[in-house]
């Protein structure tokens, strides 16, 4: 069975938190999306399915005790509350709110990732039956390995970025993810106009006719998604 990979939202005002747990999140293998502050949040909500959320309590105009109570009114999504705040009484109103957990910070990374990881394990994954092989048609492409076959058997070379590309697609087939967004999930100095140039060249791999696309397909004013056998 291929690795799932977690689409997790990290929700901090701090702009250099938020982009430390972006980068150290996913070297360990998570999709990540951020926001700033509550209404950002709202709005990747309403864009993506998410399996784990964090946020941080301390933040303008609306705390994220506030939104979370606001949250668990339409979504039991898992939650992980972070703030400077260590006393009792902080802690026991984040559980008490509807939070899965709590961390104070300062803390070790390491330790939120095992957080993340004991959360996710105990909580049943809804989105898409995760597959080990997407068939493409003309070409599969394995999940686990990152290979691309031909269906004779012979490895179709593709490059680190493509496979993320696929990878990410695949993993939530059927969904759509504007150029911004996969971008942002590729990282590396990805830019909407390069995922242009990636989709375009993964195009003439995978599909029989490249300018008419059977499986890398444009949503029109919306982005792309993978659609496999």
């Amino acid at each position: 069975m291929a690795k799932e990979i977690f689409h997790l939202l990290v929700v901090d005002d701090d702009t250099r938190l938020r982009s430390l747990l972006q980068r150290f999140l996913r070297e360990n293998g998570f999709m990540i999306s951020v926001a700033k502050n509550a209404e950002e949040a709202r709005k990747r909500l309403s864009e993506y399915d998410f399996d784990l959320l964090i946020v941080d309590i301390m933040m303008p105009n609306e705390s994220g005790l506030v939104f979370l109570k606001k949250l668990r009114e339409e979504s039991d999504v898992p939650v992980i509350l972070l703030t400077a705040m260590g006393e009792t009484r902080d802690r026991i109103a984040g559980l008490e709110t509807g939070a899965d957990d709590y961390l104070p910070k300062p803390f070790e990374p390491k330790e939120l990732v095992l957080r993340i990881k004991s959360i996710l394990k105990r909580t049943p994954k809804t989105t898409n039956q995760v597959l080990e092989q997407l068939n493409l048609g003309l070409c599969v492409f394995n999940l686990s390995t990152k290979e691309l076959f031909s269906k004779q058997g012979h490895i179709i070379h593709i490059t680190p970025v493509e496979q993320s590309l696929l990878s990410v697609l695949g993993q939530k087939y059927g969904q759509v993810f504007s150029r911004e967004k996969l971008a942002d999930l590729l990282g590396a100095g990805q830019s909407p106009r390069s995922i242009d140039v990636q989709i375009t060249r993964l195009r003439k791999k995978i599909e029989k006719d490249s300018k008419n696309p059977r499986y890398l397909q444009t949503v029109r004013g919306k982005g792309y998604m993978l659609l496999p056998e």
